[in-house]
């Protein structure tokens, strides 16, 4: 079962479906040591990685399983990051939440401002009741995303990946939709 990916639009950015034209940028960003260095993957060195990364992206859109948005400034239109949300389960009605984005995109809010528009989208459209998100313990800045979204931390995963040769512990992070209805941010809808 196909999932339509939403267009998503926010005061200040734009999410849109990944597309091939996005292959360049993901390169960039997923080789960037900085960027990755909490992330349970070595930087890419093989551009093949980010057309696989598209193909992927489409794939998951053709099985049901998640969509990833490339997230875009309104101002001038440049690309900043992407997120996701990923392993859909009808079923279980859960999914999880990814993102990346550029150095030179953070401490602005764009990651939370995408991430409240995406998670709002998959809370009304795929009906979901749970989603969850995992970060490194180290990435105090991705925790803090989280947390301004009203996830709720709901555990620490020891030892669960190496990162960079160092074993990692990572936190598990969870928000319900009776929660994000109670009190949680409001998101735009397409």
């Amino acid at each position: 079962m196909s999932v339509t990916a939403p267009h998503l639009l926010t005061s200040r950015l734009r999410l849109r479906p990944v597309s091939e034209e996005d292959a360049g940028f993901l390169f960039d960003l997923h080789r960037d040591e900085e960027v990755l260095r909490y992330w349970d993957s070595p930087p890419w060195r093989d551009r093949a990685r980010a057309d696989a990364f598209v193909e992927r992206s489409h794939q998951m859109r053709e099985e049901g399983t998640g969509v990833r948005l490339a997230v875009e400034r309104n101002s001038d239109g440049a690309t900043v990051g992407w997120c996701s949300v990923s392993r859909w389960n009808a079923d279980f009605r859960s999914a999880s939440l990814g993102y990346c984005y550029a150095r030179a995109a953070w401490g602005r809010g764009y990651a939370t401002e995408a991430a409240s528009a995406l998670v709002g989208w998959a809370f009304e459209e795929l009906v979901l009741n749970r989603v969850q998100a995992e970060t490194d313990t180290r990435n105090v800045a991705s925790a803090r995303v989280l947390e301004k979204l009203g996830f709720v931390r709901e555990g620490t995963l020891r030892e669960d990946c190496i990162v960079n040769g160092e074993v990692s512990d990572s936190w598990v992070y969870g928000l319900l939709r009776r929660d994000w209805r109670a009190g949680g941010p409001s998101a735009p809808l397409p």
